[in-house]
Order: C-alpha cells, then sequence, then structure tokens
C-alpha cells in the first residue's frame, strides 16, 4: 500500500446541490490521496453506481479508492479495498472474502483494537475520533491526540487519524505522530473544494516540516 496523507470520505449531505463524482475529483486536485465511499442511506443499487464511477475516476488518477462497509459492492467494482468498523464482520473473514490484495482498513477507538487489527493483519487503521465531530452518527466520544501518541509508540502498520480535524487544529495531530489524517466536511462541504484540499494539504506539509 503506497503513502498517503489526506483522506478524504465523501459525504453527501454537507454539499447538496452538488454531484459527488464533481466534489471528489475536485479534492483528488486539491490533493486528496485516498478515497472512501462511505454511504449509509442510499439504496445498494444506488451505492453500487456511486462505488463504480468513483472507481474509475479514481483509477484515472492513480488514487486508491475504498468502500465502507460494502464488501460485496467493493469487489463488483474492483475497488482497491474496503473498510469495517468495530461492529462489522471480523477481520479474518473479510480478508477471506476480499483476498490478500486488496486493502483492508479497520477503525479503532483504542489499544487493544489497534493491535488486534495489526495481529489481525489489517492494512492500516482509522484512529478517532481525535476531537468531537458532527459528521458521523454514533460516534464514541474523542480518544484525542494521546491516541495518536499510544499508536504510534505501540503499532507499526499505518494508521490515519480521524474526527473533527480542520486546517487550524491539524498540527498538533501531526506533531502527536499521525502521518495522515481523514476529512469530511473540511474538503467536501467547502464552497471551493479542490482550495480547501489544498489548504489542509499544505498545513499537513508545513506540520511535517
Amino acid at each position: 500500500m503506497k503513502n498517503f496523507q489526506l483522506y478524504v470520505i465523501t459525504g453527501e449531505a454537507f454539499h447538496e446541490g452538488r454531484e459527488l463524482l464533481h466534489v471528489m475529483e475536485e479534492a483528488i486536485k486539491g490533493g486528496a490521496d485516498f478515497i472512501q465511499l462511505r454511504d449509509k442511506t442510499s439504496s445498494r443499487k444506488e451505492v453500487f453506481e456511486k462505488a463504480k464511477r468513483l472507481n474509475d475516476l479514481c483509477k484515472a488518477y492513480n488514487v486508491p479508492f475504498i468502500v465502507n462497509d460494502y464488501i460485496d459492492i467493493a469487489m463488483a467494482v474492483d475497488a482497491d479495498g474496503v473498510h469495517v468498523g468495530q461492529d462489522d464482520m471480523p477481520l479474518a473473514e473479510v480478508r477471506k472474502l476480499v483476498g490478500k490484495d486488496k486493502i483492508i482498513g479497520v477503525s479503532t477507538h483504542k489499544l487493544d483494537e489497534a493491535l488486534e487489527a495489526e495481529k489481525g493483519g489489517a492494512d492500516y487503521i482509522g484512529v478517532g475520533p481525535i476531537f468531537p465531530t458532527n459528521s458521523k452518527e454514533d460516534v464514541v466520544d474523542p480518544v484525542t491526540t494521546s491516541y495518536i501518541k499510544e499508536i504510534k509508540a505501540h503499532v507499526s502498520i499505518p494508521f490515519v487519524a480521524i474526527g473533527g480535524i480542520k486546517t487550524h487544529n491539524v498540527r498538533e495531530v501531526i506533531e502527536a505522530g499521525a502521518d495522515a489524517v481523514c476529512v469530511i466536511t473540511e474538503v467536501v462541504a467547502a464552497k471551493d473544494v479542490q482550495a480547501a484540499a489544498e489548504t489542509m494539504t499544505k498545513a499537513i506539509n508545513e506540520a511535517k516540516a
């Protein structure tokens, strides 16, 4: 799996009236180098159509594309992988379904979950929510940047920090040890999506420097 630093998740509720494909292409043009389709409300048929189109878009830009939860849809469109949560199918079973070459990401909220995901063969883990966030329902309490430090010290697979990360607080996330950050609204809800992604990419690079 190649290195990445700005992971953007779809959030159509935050850009009403603007086409999903256009918004995500603007994000990629601005520096998003990992894309996830997350859609909890559309029909399976609609999710399949979106996945198919986004997969084509990401392939054109050579950016990894993964699908949240829907393993069968990810496989049907030949996405690069899937992302699962703590309440989803066990990692070993997911691996059996997707094969050894697909990317599997796992959301984690505490160290033992992260260690279990690493041991189970996850390719990367999501670490969060770092700050309070309104982008997702049923969110656990913020784990703060101390969780990033814990992960950095104990886990060797790539990880992405997620949850309430904005341009103004990304520096403390990077300084805590994160190599990559995941955003939804900070990019997709912006009036100028490409500029928002560029600003976030610049802030990440400045924090790393």
